[in-house]
């Protein structure tokens, strides 16, 4: 069983993010190390600048272990490994989605997991008219900050190369702000895993052509 996405090239080996261009699979962004050893940084004056440096280097260290940690053990997890196959959440995202999110039966439908983690707009009426303002930012923090890291990337990459023509994502970058995108692109992205935490399965691409 899986759930479908969007179009992918015949032939193009590399998953398709919702939407929008194609990325590698399986794979986030590494965490930023907080200091890089540098050569230079031995001419600083010693005493307190030294030991500081020493706990940033440890630091870093610890970041880059516990990261490789939770690569492996997200392999090795049915459910973190499933949600690797969509394109854009890699281990860390995965492992962030089935640790700070309940359980699929907690919602009735997507939309319902993607206005959880804050990802769904505000409505405002006016004159007979719902008018849609900007996230409510009322859900989880931390879950919406990975999701929307992730598709700002993506929004960035497109924005520089250009978005596959006639795709969702090339439609909405020609008439919305990169923000309001990436923040549509994340709710899209959440509502893709709650469908495969409720019916298990995994991400396919649709054929190439769908809509």
């Amino acid at each position: 069983m899986g759930v479908r996405g969007c179009p992918q090239a015949e032939g193009d080996p590399r998953p398709r993010f919702p939407g929008g261009p194609s990325i590698p699979a399986s794979r986030s962004p590494p965490l930023r190390p907080l200091y890089r050893h540098d050569r230079r940084a031995r001419s600083w004056p010693p005493g307190d600048f030294q030991g500081l440096l020493e706990q940033l280097v440890s630091t870093s260290e610890q970041i880059a272990a516990l990261e490789k940690e939770l690569r492996i053990r997200a392999r090795q997890d049915d459910l973190a490994s499933r949600l690797m196959t969509i394109p854009g959440v890699g281990a860390i995202r995965a492992i962030a989605i089935e640790a700070l999110a309940p359980s699929a039966e907690t919602f009735s439908k997507g939309r319902d997991f993607a206005a959880w983690i804050g990802l769904t707009p505000k409505q405002n009426s006016s004159g007979g008219k719902d008018r849609l303002g900007t996230v409510s930012k009322m859900g989880e923090r931390d879950l919406r900050r990975l999701l929307v890291l992730g598709t700002t990337a993506v929004v960035r990459w497109a924005r520089r190369y250009g978005a596959p023509a006639g795709t969702w994502l090339a439609r909405m970058l020609s008439r919305k702000p990169p923000k309001l995108v990436a923040v549509a692109l994340a709710n899209k992205l959440a509502r893709i895993a709650w469908a495969l935490m409720a019916s298990g399965g995994v991400y396919q691409a649709p054929a190439s052509g769908a809509a």
